[in-house]
């Protein structure tokens, strides 16, 4: 799995069947396809952005929301949140982590851990994001049924946010979450794969906290997460 998610971040075409031939043909591994279809999909929840079978773990009861990212001009914090769910390695067994981001400032709002992806969860990660900075206007998730269940849709509904949601196998669509998640995983966890839940957070404390207050990005005019959300809410105020 530490393997597999490494590859998909470079190479998130990859569906379960790509990653199999590469593993198989390239890595020398001795797996079958139906393993790699169960780590793939059921344990790390990954999806290939190319359209296609199997490439999002919808639940067929749930109501999907339309995309409402397209040609929007993104200009102001709080305009527009994004969020998703990541598979975490450890040097023993693996975790999962949520985070919500603020697209205009790539500003982390908020961020969880679990050993489980539960609606219950992602709630709850989105009301603290709610309490600590107030209401977007939009957040933008995957079709995942995490996502889409009544628990959290209700969260976001109730709050007067709009939910927009990912074309099914539209990875791309949350672009600068995925982003996140590369520099997570290549500055921290492949450097020094956690050793348990705690040493985890921790790491994910530390990181986080250096992204958001010293970290310059590119596709913000090199600024500062933080500085380009307060700067740009102080303005609005």
């Amino acid at each position: 799995m530490r393997l597999m998610d490494e590859h998909y971040i470079y190479h998130p075409f990859k569906g379960a069947k790509g990653m199999h031939t590469w593993l198989t043909l390239d890595k020398g591994y001795k797996v079958n396809q139906k393993r790699i279809d169960r780590l793939y999909y059921r344990v790390m929840g990954l999806q290939a952005i190319m359209p296609g079978k199997h490439t999002s773990k919808r639940h067929k009861a749930h109501k999907i929301y339309p995309y409402l990212l397209r040609n929007l001009k993104i200009d102001k914090p709080n305009q527009v949140w994004a969020t998703d769910i990541t598979y975490i390695p450890m040097r023993k067994g693996f975790m999962y982590l949520m985070a919500i981001i603020d697209l205009h400032s790539r500003y982390v709002l908020n961020w969880s851990v679990s050993n489980t992806m539960d609606a219950q969860w992602c709630k709850e990660t989105l009301e603290e994001a709610i309490a600590l900075h107030g209401t977007p206007e939009i957040i933008n998730t995957d079709q995942g049924s995490q996502f889409t269940s009544e628990v959290f849709t209700k969260c976001v509904l109730s709050n007067k946010i709009q939910l927009s949601m990912d074309g099914k196998g539209r990875a791309i669509d949350n672009v600068f979450i995925e982003r996140l998640w590369r520099s997570v995983k290549y500055e921290s966890i492949y450097l020094n794969p956690p050793e348990s839940g705690i040493d985890l957070y921790q790491q994910l404390k530390t990181y986080f906290s250096y992204y958001n207050t010293q970290r310059r990005h590119q596709g913000i005019e090199n600024e500062i997460p933080l500085e380009r959300y307060l700067n740009k809410q102080q303005k609005a105020a």
